[in-house]
């Protein structure tokens, strides 16, 4: 196996939104804003190649929005997806499976281009992931989460007969996240998280010996570890909670390498118990994992 980490466009967002409760005065130390209030944030994907397979786990905001819609992001391109795909060895032709951990814009934008006047795949040759539920959350959305859920990102994939939808297990106990294996791989599992979204998944891999989960929006950087530190974005914050106290204590337990799409500055990290609670430990690359 090996995995390469694919970075995309930089965006930036409300900081009170990603940090919720928690003070201006406080989580303007970690990630400082703007003038305007603007955090800036990493769309960070993650290529794994193992045997005749090559999965991409999301891919970024895409490039086929309107210049009005992409001004309220304020995209830094000096990455994107197809520079990343290119430095790593790879086109976009070469993807087998596309793991969608949920369909909010900023995910699976990357998912659809325009051609010929035609929202078609990007990943021609791929298999597309996501489940049953968040499927139907998504393009049955509600009032709130509306906006994030765009139909020209999500409904062709559906229309080109390369969505396939992750089997899911029933009878979950209350202190564990929902897991599940897949038919992808036998090295990648998936969690599922309600609280920032209905059903999103958590991709989980086994490489060398140790566990490494792509945190999506349950973590979206190492500043969202400590507990009130939950997005105004999530449906659920008090779910957030709940999911973020049992992911942590079995991540803490079991050594897990922690994978972060939206951190502008840390890849990854692991984890330690401090006096304050588990707080991350170590930050590091997955480059310096794998060499």
């Amino acid at each position: 196996m090996k995995l390469y980490t694919i970075e995309t466009e930089f965006f930036k967002l409300d900081g009170g939104a990603m940090f919720g409760v928690v003070p201006k005065v406080i989580w303007n130390k970690m990630n400082p804003a703007d003038e305007n209030n603007l955090c800036t944030w990493a769309m960070r994907c993650l290529l794994i190649e193992v045997d005749n397979k090559v999965i991409l786990i999301d891919n970024g905001i895409g490039n086929k929005q309107d210049e009005k819609f992409m001004s309220h992001y304020h995209l830094d391109t000096t990455h994107n997806l197809d520079k990343s795909l290119t430095a790593a060895g790879f086109t976009k032709e070469d993807i087998t499976d596309v793991i969608l951990t949920h369909l909010h814009f900023d995910h699976c934008g990357g998912s659809i281009e325009i051609v010929n006047n035609q929202l078609v795949p990007a990943f021609k040759n791929a298999t597309y992931w996501s489940n049953e539920a968040h499927w139907k959350w998504a393009t049955e959305p509600n009032a709130r989460e509306k906006a994030s859920f765009l139909k020209e990102n999500i409904l062709p994939i559906q229309e080109s007969g390369q969505l396939r939808f992750v089997e899911r297990e029933n009878n979950i106990p209350d202190n564990r996240l929902e897991y599940v294996t897949s038919s992808i791989h036998p090295s990648i599992s998936f969690r599922f998280a309600n609280g920032h979204t209905n059903a999103m998944m958590l991709p989980q891999i086994s490489y060398n010996g140790r566990t490494i989960v792509y945190m999506a929006d349950l973590l979206p950087s190492i500043h969202h570890i400590p507990m009130p530190y939950v997005m105004g974005y999530d449906m659920f914050p008090l779910t957030t909670m709940q999911e973020k106290h049992i992911f942590l204590n079995e991540a803490l337990q079991n050594d897990y390498i922690l994978y972060f799409e939206h951190d502008p500055v840390n890849e990854c990290c692991n984890l330690q118990q401090t006096n304050k609670g588990i707080r991350h430990k170590d930050c590091f690359t997955i480059s310096e994992i794998v060499n």
